[in-house]
């Protein structure tokens, strides 16, 4: 699974970091997003409440 994040769209409301910041974290000022730390429900279920819609979810 890869999720694919669009910083253009998104709105920093910080919903996918605070709800699951073991995939979804910043560091050093980079946005991280490690998928394979959480379950693939739990990790489909985050993109899907993006306000913003910035995230989505590639196969592989």
């Amino acid at each position: 699974m890869k999720v694919i994040w669009d910083d253009q769209a998104c709105c920093h409301s910080g919903n996918c970091v605070k709800t699951l910041p073991e995939v979804f974290k910043v560091e050093n000022g980079q946005f991280l997003i490690e998928p394979q730390n959480a379950s693939e429900e739990q990790v489909r279920q985050v993109v899907a409440a993006c306000p913003a819609k910035a995230l989505r979810v590639e196969a592989g």
